[in-house]
C-alpha cells in the first residue's frame, strides 16, 4: 500500500472477534502517524496483536473540546486515524464534532468500513430490514426514556438500540410499555465465542432477564409498528350509517373509507346495502 495521504481516515475495528478487521483497516492504522482514540489500553491491545506500533492519543468526551484542535492540525499535514473501542466510530460514540471540525478546516476524511454492532444484530435477527432508525442508548431516568420511547412509537421502521447488561430488563419492559408487545430480539457477545441472540415479543424478553441481567452491552432490536386489527362489520355499518344521514351513497363510502383505511369499492356496496334497507 501507498503511503498514506494526510487526511483523517475514520477506521472500524472488531466488536468482538479480531479477524473481523479489514486489510485495509490494517494497513491504515499501520500507516498513520498517529491514532486517536477512547481508550489508549484497548486500542493498544489491538494494534499489540497486530504487532502495529503506531503512537495513540486519548480522544473522549472528557477532553474532546482540548484534543480535537491540534488533531485537526495534525490531519491537515499527516495522515490520522480514528478509532473507538470497538466497531464504527461516531456510532453512539465521540467523533462527530472532529469529523464535522475536521472537514470545515479542509481535512480530507476518509471512511475505513468494517464492523458495527447495529448492523451485525440487525443482519441475524429475522426482523424487517427495508428501514430501520438507530436510535442509540435511551436515557437512564424512567421518565426521560418514557418520552423518548414515546417519540419513536409512530415511526414505521425497525428500531434499533443500544444497552447496558444492568439496565436491559427495565429498559425491555419500558419499550413493552411504550411500543406494545413487538417481535424483538436481543444480541449478545456478537462476534465473539458465546455469541447469543434471543428473540421473542418484548414481554418475554424483559421477564428473561428480571432477575439475572447479562454482562456487557448489548443491541436491541425492535420490530415496527404492528398492523392494526381491520374495524368490525359493525363498527363499519355504525359509521355508515351516521354518514348517510347527511351525505349521499358515494360520498358517504368515500368518507368512512378513508377514515377506517378500507377499499371504497367494498364500503360503496354495503352502504348501498344498507341505504335499500338490506
Amino acid at each position: 500500500m501507498p503511503p498514506l495521504a494526510a487526511g483523517l481516515y475514520i477506521v472500524a475495528t472488531p466488536i468482538g472477534n479480531l479477524g473481523d478487521i479489514s486489510a485495509r483497516a490494517l494497513a491504515v492504522l499501520a500507516g498513520a502517524s498517529l491514532i486517536a482514540c477512547e481508550d489508549t489500553r484497548v486500542t493498544g491491545k489491538l494494534l499489540h496483536h497486530f504487532g502495529i506500533a503506531t503512537r495513540m492519543t486519548p480522544y473522549h468526551d472528557h477532553n474532546a473540546d482540548r484534543m480535537r484542535p491540534g488533531i485537526i492540525a495534525r490531519a491537515l499535514v499527516d495522515p490520522v486515524a480514528l478509532v473507538s473501542d470497538a466497531g464504527t466510530p461516531l456510532i453512539s460514540d465521540p467523533g462527530c464534532k472532529l469529523v464535522a471540525e475536521a472537514r470545515a478546516a479542509g481535512v480530507n476524511v476518509v471512511a475505513v468500513p468494517g464492523p458495527s454492532a447495529a448492523i451485525a444484530a440487525l443482519s441475524i435477527a429475522g426482523l424487517p430490514t427495508d428501514r430501520f432508525l438507530f436510535a442509540g442508548f435511551l436515557p437512564a431516568k424512567a421518565g426521560a426514556r418514557a418520552a423518548a420511547i414515546a417519540e419513536l412509537a409512530a415511526v414505521p421502521a425497525t428500531l434499533v438500540f443500544y444497552e447496558a447488561g444492568p439496565r436491559l430488563a427495565a429498559t425491555l419492559a419500558a419499550l413493552h410499555d411504550g411500543l406494545g408487545d413487538r417481535p424483538a430480539a436481543v444480541g449478545r457477545e456478537l462476534t465473539k465465542r458465546h455469541e447469543e441472540l434471543v428473540d421473542g415479543p418484548l414481554s418475554a424478553l424483559a421477564a428473561r432477564w428480571a432477575d439475572s441481567p447479562p454482562k456487557g452491552e448489548l443491541v436491541i432490536i425492535v420490530g415496527p409498528p404492528l398492523a392494526a386489527p381491520p374495524p368490525a362489520a359493525t363498527d363499519i355499518d355504525s359509521a355508515l350509517a351516521t354518514a348517510l344521514e347527511t351525505m349521499r351513497v358515494k360520498d358517504a363510502a368515500r368518507h368512512v373509507a378513508d377514515a377506517m383505511g378500507l377499499h371504497k369499492s367494498s364500503v360503496y356496496a354495503r352502504a348501498l346495502a344498507l341505504k335499500n334497507g338490506q
